[in-house]
């Protein structure tokens, strides 16, 4: 099974995104899934059909599906919300409130991945396309499988015969003890989570595609969405640029977004090189309906096979040097005398001298190292070498 995240800042157009990749999917005849947990049900506009919490047949070779994130979680936490809103209510809190101080962060998203997980073992299809959630929370609940492996389910095994045990010393301490059904419950989703994850971390298997507008707000979050993929050990292949003005016919009063937009595609070509980047462009109207649709399906991918793996490996290593940290990026075609340094906060800002004149490349930097400063930086065979040490 092929798995593709199609993630970006809100309203850049991912949900288009992911409907054309799925549609050019099934028309390489692929058995092909979209799915989305999106509230809004932006699935249903953009196919202009109704698109239900089963499996719903789109087209030839091609499904929708809906995922209901509350009734997910209900289904998968519903006796652990249980257990810890017991444990509120015993310490005198409001029984609504209780529940909701139950909801786990990232439950849904969490309860979303444990779908994939369904999906993957019921087998069926041979491509699953996911509209996620905006950037930042998506790559959350991707790394969620990572945290749990490091969680040894043999010791919630050695939990659960204390728990009958523990009812004695109940009144004692009184809070309620954890029935044996939540403990069980919590051993299977980790067990299921060390499953999907992976999938995730295999390269051949999972890919991120960023979104992004050629505006300076969006390329940024795209930038920052990429380093916490690469942090996770999840791997980008494409980058997709959408909503691009075409370069004839935007007439004077667009002129000066023409221009903006053209310098920021550069900027955004050399920010995740060698990750290859495809443009879409601004339609005269809404890509809604499966006309509109099948342009975009043209224009995007063409005759490619949109489920291939456009690229594969670390573009931006990040390695731990005793208490020094080392990021590095890729930097072709940079001299040591093209190039200038400058922090601010947990952004790196890159001057460069090239043939266009002085140009500004801005790096997210990793969170860790806002508590840490710059010791050194080196370019060593293409590519920047950037040294943190803690602050004394």
């Amino acid at each position: 099974m092929r798995i593709i995240y199609v993630t970006g800042k809100g309203g850049t157009g991912k949900s288009i995104v992911a409907s054309i990749t799925a549609l050019a999917s099934s028309f390489k005849g692929y058995r092909t899934l979209i799915i989305s947990s999106d509230p809004a049900h932006t699935l249903r506009d953009i196919f202009e059909l109704e698109i239900r919490r089963e499996y719903t047949k789109i087209s030839e070779n091609l499904y929708g599906l809906n995922i209901d994130p509350i009734k997910e979680a209900s289904d998968h936490y519903g006796v652990i919300m249980d257990y810890i809103a017991s444990v509120f209510k015993a310490r005198g809190v409001d029984e609504i409130l209780a529940y909701e101080l139950a909801a786990l962060p990232g439950m849904t998203g969490i309860a979303t991945m444990l779908k994939l997980e369904t999906i993957i073992e019921e087998g069926g299809f041979d491509v699953v396309v996911i509209d996620t959630v905006p950037s930042g929370e998506a790559l959350r609940y991707l790394y969620v499988p990572s945290i749990f492996s490091r969680i040894s389910r043999r010791v919630m095994k050695i939990v659960s015969p204390l728990v009958e045990v523990s009812r004695v010393i109940e009144p004692i301490t009184g809070l309620p003890t954890p029935t044996k059904e939540s403990v069980e419950k919590g051993i299977e989703i980790i067990e299921r989570m060390e499953k999907i994850r992976e999938y995730l971390l295999d390269h051949d298997v999972t890919s991120i595609r960023l979104v992004a507008n050629p505006d300076s707000f969006t390329i940024s979050n795209a930038k920052r969405t990429y380093i916490q993929s690469a942090l996770y050990g999840l791997n980008t292949d494409l980058v997709i640029l959408n909503k691009v003005f075409p370069e004839k016919g935007v007439g004077e009063y667009l002129r000066g977004w023409l221009e903006n937009q053209n310098r920021l595609i550069e900027d955004i070509k050399r920010s995740f090189y060698p990750i290859p980047i495809k443009m879409l462009r601004l339609f005269e109207k809404e890509l809604k309906g499966f006309n509109m649709l099948e342009r975009g399906v043209k224009e995007l991918f063409g005759d490619e096979d949109p489920t291939k793996v456009y690229y594969k490996g670390r573009t931006v290593e990040i390695n731990r040097l005793d208490e020094r940290l080392e990021v590095i990026y890729p930097a072709p075609y940079i001299s040591r005398e093209d190039i200038e340094l400058e922090r601010i906060g947990d952004e790196m800002i890159i001057h460069l001298s090239t043939d266009m004149g002085k140009v500004d490349l801005l790096l997210p930097l990793p969170m860790i190292t806002y508590k840490m400063k710059i010791e050194k930086a080196k370019l060593i065979n293409g590519k920047l070498h950037l040294i943190f040490v803690e602050e004394k």
